[in-house]
């Protein structure tokens, strides 16, 4: 039989499990490369020979996704899947007419083929877009879970930037994990909350293994999504983040529409610093697209530790890198704190920024007056490290959930802000977990 040739189309994430799920050990398949986006430095690698099985002894090249129909043309590619997330659905036809065009298939494998079922209970946390709060429902959660005397294991969405082989299966218990793994900023933002709450995080590349590792010391497991992507587990509840400051795109994002369809419980967070009209709108498509998931209001309520640090100061804003770059978003947490706290003027990063955070606004260009916290490679970080010491500021306002003082020397005055989710309306999201939690015997 002739394998069927094929290119999964990718951003260091979604396109490895994908592939270890469903192609790894199948003979009517020969996957002939990923192509990598999204993540600067991430193409020219290979996934290594380890991982991907007895099929493939050599490993399985990454290309650039520039090249795509060179690609299809020179390796004789058959399908391309489309696997990475939070994309714009003309951008998914944007690359289905590429592909087709060049004459191949364009396919795009679905939950029933790649989700990994657990002997635990799970607790899926996703979302519309990259920056809509699931991190913070994703803590909410915990707590509860915490209170009821439960062992928590968090389960991370991917973020393979290194080498692949050793980050098959990562575990994250204290900060030190996170050195040794030389995790970047983005990875540190979504770990280092999960491990002040003293729980144990879970990620890497092989989510099978992850999981069975994960299942060993949880009495629950979160798992927590990044992106917009769909859980990798078959999940009991599947709660899903909605963004009222991005009404529409719940019905005009992949596979964020997925999600919101799929949702048992959504949550339309940020209502109560967004229009009331927008969040209408979010509920109304909720009502509309899934009338049986419960919907529920949510609160994202900033805070700073010292109240009186920005008055009348002249304040550089960090943010969380993906919220603004995929995510779209020109501001976060930090300008709203900013403004919370009567800053006397949030300064423009753009007349300071040095390298890679130069090009970073040149590519980005709906970016408000805030600098991303971008922190891929080590001179990236530098980079970073040298735009917040040139400019101006009287005062850095750290808008990331991480502590950025972990991996910058920032000389300048720093105040972290920090973020929670707290209902708001009629529903508690409370009410519906501690229901979740007696329905499956797991009250305590």
């Amino acid at each position: 039989m002739t394998k069927r040739r094929v290119l999964i189309l990718g951003a260091a994430g979604r396109d490895f499990h994908n592939f270890n799920t469903y192609y790894r050990d199948n003979e009517e398949f020969e996957v002939v490369g990923f192509t990598a986006t999204q993540i600067p430095n991430i193409d020219g690698r290979t996934y290594p020979a380890v991982l991907a099985g007895k099929l493939y002894p050599e490993g399985i090249p990454i290309y650039n996704e520039n090249d795509l129909e060179k690609l299809i043309a020179e390796l004789k590619v058959e399908q391309c899947d489309i696997a990475y997330s939070d994309l714009p659905h003309t951008t998914v036809m944007n690359l289905g007419s590429r592909v087709t065009a060049a004459g191949a298939d364009y396919v795009i494998l679905g939950p029933n083929k790649t989700m990994v079922k657990s002997v635990k209970p799970v607790i899926s946390i996703c979302a519309v877009r990259t920056g809509c709060g699931k991190s913070q429902t994703t803590r909410y959660i915990s707590d509860i879970l915490k209170a009821h005397g439960l062992k928590t294991v968090a389960v991370r969405h991917p973020m393979p930037y290194g080498d692949l082989a050793k980050q098959a299966v990562q575990r994250f218990a204290d900060y030190g994990d996170l050195d040794k793994h030389q995790c970047t900023i983005e990875e540190r933002e979504e770990y280092e909350s999960h491990i002040d709450m003293g729980n144990v995080v879970y990620a890497g590349v092989d989510y099978e293994a992850i999981l069975r590792e994960a299942e060993k010391e949880a009495d629950v497991v979160l798992w927590d999504g990044g992106n917009n992507d769909w859980p990798f587990y078959n999940s009991d509840l599947e709660i899903v983040v909605a963004d009222p400051f991005r009404p529409g795109h719940e019905e005009n994002f992949f596979p964020g529409e997925t999600n919101f369809r799929r949702a048992d419980i959504i949550i339309v967070n940020k209502a109560n610093t967004a229009k009331s009209d927008d969040v209408e709108t979010v509920v109304a498509n909720a009502r509309r697209m899934n009338p049986e998931a419960v919907c529920i209001l949510g609160a994202s309520e900033v805070s700073i530790t010292d109240e009186k640090a920005l008055e009348g100061k002249k304040v550089l804003v960090v943010e969380d890198g993906p919220t603004l770059t995929h995510g779209g978003m020109a501001i976060g947490a930090g300008f709203v704190a900013a403004q919370k706290y009567h800053a006397g003027e949030i300064i423009d990063p753009r007349p300071y920024a040095r390298g890679s955070i130069d090009a970073v606004f040149k590519k980005f260009t709906h970016l408000g007056k805030v600098l991303p916290a971008m922190g891929y490679y080590d001179d990236q970080i530098k980079e970073l490290e040298e735009t917040i010491d040139a400019s101006d500021a009287e005062v850095v306002l750290l808008g990331t959930p991480m502590d950025l003082n972990r991996v910058c020397t920032i000389r300048k005055p720093n105040v972290r802000v920090s973020y929670v989710l707290k209902d708001m309306g009629e529903h508690s999201l409370k009410t519906y977990v501690e229901k979740f939690l007696t329905d499956h015997n797991l009250t305590k």
